[in-house]
């Protein structure tokens, strides 16, 4: 322990150099030390920095490797994306075809129920109007057969005498009684 402190003592008293220049003395400028120690650090430290130079290689390639995969499996999402996007694309084509064709089909139908609808109103209508002028020409026949009818009793009655009256009745009677023997 007493070496180690006055080896620092000693570096506290090196004599300062008093000027610059070129030593040409090879021991006193160690040169083959230095050549030993970089021989050793030449010899030793290539095979670690061998190692060091093929690990950091090693990690740059795991690192490309990893980025090329990653690279790949980013361009599969993105085809499988544009895949799932142009199928999309495709069925919305499909709906928006099938919507209009729905909404003509569903205009076609509406236009047909209507139209049908319309013939029956006209149809109805139609009826009732002739039912009403039915009604109506039997109304005016009645009227008619009544007026003609009191026409002819009254011209009857003005005619007739009781004599031909009851004639008129017994030959009526008669052909009653004429008819309803065919009919038994």
């Amino acid at each position: 322990m007493k070496n180690l402190t006055d080896s620092f003592v000693y570096l506290g008293h090196w004599p300062s150099a008093g000027s610059f220049g070129f030593n040409t003395d090879i021991l006193a400028t160690n040169p083959i030390n230095l050549s030993v120690v970089f021989g050793i650090l030449i010899f030793f430290g290539k095979g670690v920095l061998n190692d060091l130079l093929d690990n950091r290689k090693q990690r740059i390639l795991n690192t490309i490797q990893n980025s090329e995969e990653m690279r790949e499996g980013a361009i599969q999402q993105l085809e499988n994306a544009r895949a799932r996007l142009r199928k999309v694309e495709t069925e919305a084509d499909q709906f928006r075809v099938n919507g209009y064709s729905e909404i003509e089909r569903e205009k076609l139908n509406l236009i047909n129920s209507i139209y049908k609808t319309l013939k029956q109103l006209e149809n109805y209508k139609n009826e009732t109007i002739l039912f009403e002028q039915q009604r109506t020409i039997n109304q005016v026949r009645e009227r008619v057969f009544q007026q003609a009818l009191q026409g002819a009793i009254g011209t009857l009655n003005s005619c007739l005498s009781n004599e031909l009256h009851l004639r008129t009745i017994n030959a009526n009677i008669g052909m009653f009684g004429t008819m309803k023997e065919i009919t038994d």
